[in-house]
């Protein structure tokens, strides 16, 4: 059986696990062809293995119009009613609204564009991940060719609106689907019929351990005074870093000899500079930008303790990526995190969106040397057991392995 994975970009650096999952079932024996809706970027192919991942992977767009019109016509044609039998899934399946109908327009093209492509390499399943526009695509090319499809779930964007409305007929259609954590099975559960319940099965997102331990060993701790504090995250305002600096600022006002560091790019840099300019942090705070996968391996490797202040995730892979290398974390209390770090004993949780709280969490932590030792050492024993991986794949792997019996 050749499978399909399918993304709404890919590769990108945002998506690294899902190019590391990709790899892992290849490695099993599974023929697995990646499509991508759009090309990725120059700009955002960060190493050398998403750039090989790139040219392996067929992007749908951009599309000229005259190969837009060949797709739709020879769709047409040779499949008269499945055509048409799609084209009103797709017109069905939206949220209210003439905006959704033209976007929905737009997907059914672009799913015809990629039946076309499925066929022509004898793809027999389809797998998405995220329920977004990749997800719809995917939902609507394997109703139009018949073939089987099944999706991933990972974080609250997939259960909130427009996507969450037009879950359960998707969940209906899944051979099955993936959530990376029980809280988003639950999440699933609730919205699909009973009858579904046994199609929705957890599949962690993991890391590759010995590749970050690798590129973290050529970036040895500097010798410095302050504690150096790190987060790292896409800069927009659903991670909470302005409730992060703020939080800090605390830590500082309280004596703590420390530094913030925040690695990322988005839309919100110039906002967070400001903030940290307002609160008088000085050289003790600093903005890098973003970095590759190698890269965030050496910031890790530079960091004292390791914080996310998000406002909502799923299972987040760079809190992975810190226990492995036995940095301590301190995370909110919600989605999938409490099933990655138990408080206490990997990291300290603290209450989302409570900044006296983290302040508390982190003041804690960067005060007790020895609590933040004894909380390291059991971060990597915990990802080798669960998400490592070689080990995260395998419900996945059973899945398809399910499929083709």
């Amino acid at each position: 059986m050749k499978i399909a994975y399918l993304v709404s970009g890919y590769p990108t650096v945002s998506h690294t696990f899902i190019r590391r999952e990709v790899a892992a079932l290849r490695k099993r024996g599974l023929q697995i062809d990646t499509f991508s809706l759009r090309r990725t970027p120059d700009d955002q192919i960060l190493s050398p293995e998403d750039a090989k991942e790139r040219e392996r992977t067929y992007s749908i767009l951009p599309v000229g119009p005259l190969r837009l019109s060949v797709s739709l016509f020879m769709g047409f044609t040779n499949h008269p009613m499945a055509f048409l039998r799609t084209l009103g899934l797709a017109l069905q399946h939206r949220v209210p609204g003439a905006r959704a109908i033209v976007w929905r327009l737009f997907h059914f093209a672009e799913a015809i564009l990629l039946a076309r492509e499925l066929r022509r390499r004898g793809i027999s399943h389809v797998h998405s991940h995220f329920s977004n526009a990749g997800g719809e695509v995917g939902y609507l090319a394997t109703h139009f060719m018949g073939i089987s499809w099944s999706l991933t779930l990972h974080g609250t964007a997939d259960f909130d609106s427009p996507t969450r409305v037009l879950l359960r007929e998707k969940i209906a259609a899944a051979k099955f689907v993936a959530c990376v954590s029980y809280f988003g099975r639950a999440l699933a559960l609730m919205l699909c019929r009973t009858d579904d319940w046994h199609k929705v099965i957890v599949a962690r997102c993991g890391v590759d351990t010995a590749l970050i331990e690798k590129n973290a060993r050529v970036s040895p701790k500097e010798d410095r005074q302050r504690v150096r504090v790190l987060s790292v995250g896409r800069l927009s305002p659903e991670k909470g870093f302005i409730g992060l600096i703020d939080a800090f600022k605390s830590v500082i006002d309280r004596g703590v000899n420390a530094e913030l560091r925040i690695v990322g790019s988005g839309p919100d840099l110039e906002v967070l500079a400001a903030h940290a300019e307002k609160c008088g942090l000085g050289d003790r705070f600093t903005l890098p930008g973003h970095t590759n996968e190698s890269g965030v391996a050496a910031e890790l490797a530079q960091a004292d303790v390791f914080v996310m202040s998000s406002l909502m995730e799923g299972l987040p892979v760079v809190l992975m990526e810190a226990m492995t290398l036995g940095i301590p974390v301190i995370a909110p209390r919600l989605a999938g995190i409490p099933e990655l770090v138990e408080h206490n004993v990997h990291g300290l949780l603290f209450h989302p969106a409570n900044w006296n709280h983290l302040c508390e969490q982190l003041s804690f932590l960067l005060l007790n040397a020895d609590r933040r030792a004894d909380v390291a050492q059991n971060g990597p024993s915990r990802i080798a057991e669960e998400f490592e991986i070689h080990r995260a794949v395998e419900p996945l792997y059973c899945a398809f392995q399910d499929l083709s019996s």
